[in-house]
This record gives C-alpha cells, structure tokens and sequence, in this order.
C-alpha cells in the first residue's frame, strides 16, 4: 500500500515559493488598490526626479526607504480589509475602527513621505543646469540603479493593469526580458563612457547574448509568450536607453 503524502507545512515551505507568495500579495494590491497604484506611479516620478536633482547615495537610500515604508503599510491596510471583511458581513463599529486606524497608518506613511521628499529635494529643486545633467552621467551606478527600480515598478503595473496570472512567473510583460536588456543598454554606455575602447563593443555583444539567452529561456520553458517577453525587452531596452540619452 503506497503511503500517503504529507503536505509540507507552512515552516517546510521552499524560498522561492515563499516569494511566489508574496509576490502574489504585492501583485493583487496594485491590481485592485488604486491608492497602491497611485504609490506606485509617485515612487516611479520620484525615482526619475533623483536622477535631474543630482542626490547623492545617503538621500536615495532615504527616498528608497520611505517609499518602501509607504508600500508596506498600504499592504498591511490592505491586508486588514480583507481580514475584517472575512471576520464580519455586517457593520460592526470595531470592525470600521479597525479598518480606519489602518488607514491612518497609510496617511501617516504617506505625510511622512511627502514631508521626507521635500527635505532631501527641496535644496536641489528649481531649474536644471547643464551641469546637473553631466554630473548624473559621472555616476553610471545611481543612473543604473535607480533605471532598474523604475522598470520594475513599470513592469509591475504593467502587470497589474493586463490582469496576468497571479504568479510570480509569467504574464505580460516578462520582467526577465526588461531587467536582461536593461543591463544590455546600461553594460553597453558604461563601457563607452568608461573608456573601454575597442572592449566596448565586446562588453556589448556579450551582454545582448546573454539577455537574449534569458529571453529564449522565458519562452522555451513555457513561462511567457515571444509577444510578453519583446514587450519586455523593449521596455526593459527604451526606458535604459532614454535614461542614458537624455541625462
């Protein structure tokens, strides 16, 4: 007689599923809130103002910070929703109660946010010089850096708004495929403007073939379509490539 078995319990849970998961959460927020849609549409426009303000690494960790701090608590707010709503159909006025002081906490998040935002860009608002904009291609690291969370951001809304599967696999567009060429674009003007000379082109060549390699990875396994993982890519390539051109 063959044995039974045993479903793993939550604690023997695998990493990957574990994120799968919590992937799942994050994408279901964006999908339904419009106030985490709304966070993540701001986080993006801050991200992008760093980048013609010139802050330096100790003013964006802070930036990254908050908007992960006002993130977190939208998905406890959410969170609680849900779990007052499966608690009671009925109005009760603990249930509202609770329902608002989550809330609060998102508006708290939020002010301190905003408050957060002015003090380490307010120094550098006001009309962007030349310099400005040179000092940002002098440090290919943050442009990097902050181009990659942008695509993320946009690949998760993306996500989101095309109703895909809640996974943390598949659905359109392949974040693979943005985050592969996105490093293809940025591999490539750093090793012109690095002065790698006659490697560039090598640089360059080598790290289009090992997006491509992630591309045809998505699509040979099943897990995106050739459509979802172009969009990807060219959203991954024209976000970095505007990033690098323009600034």
């Amino acid at each position: 007689m063959a044995k039974k078995v045993e479903k793993p319990s939550k604690g023997q849970q695998g990493v990957v599923r574990s994120f799968e998961h919590a992937y799942r959460g994050m994408l279901f927020a964006v999908r339904t809130q419009r106030n985490m849609r709304l966070h993540v549409v701001v986080a993006v426009a801050v991200l992008v103002a760093s980048l013609f303000l010139g802050v330096d690494r100790l003013e964006l960790a802070v930036l990254v910070l908050t908007i992960l701090l006002v993130f977190v608590t939208e998905l406890f707010n959410t969170a609680m929703e849900f779990v007052v709503d499966l608690a009671t159909k009925e109005y009760h006025p603990l249930a509202k109660l609770a329902k608002d002081v989550s809330a609060g906490a998102v508006l708290v998040s939020s002010v301190g946010a905003v408050l957060v935002g002015y003090l380490v860009l307010a120094d550098d608002l006001g009309p962007l010089s030349l310099r400005t904009l040179q000092s940002i291609r002098h440090q290919p690291a943050h442009l990097t850096l902050v181009t990659l969370g942008v695509i993320v951001l946009i690949v998760l809304l993306g996500k989101a708004l095309t109703h895909s599967p809640n996974s943390f696999v598949g659905g359109m567009p392949s974040g693979h495929a943005a985050v592969a060429f996105a490093g293809w674009v940025a591999a490539s003007f750093i090793a012109v403007d690095g002065g790698a000379g006659s490697y560039a082109g090598l640089v360059s060549v080598i790290s289009l073939l090992m997006a491509l390699l992630v591309c045809q990875s998505r699509v040979e396994s099943g897990l995106h379509s050739v459509f979802q993982v172009i969009m990807g890519a060219v959203i991954g390539a024209l976000v970095t490539t505007a990033a690098f051109q323009l600034l």
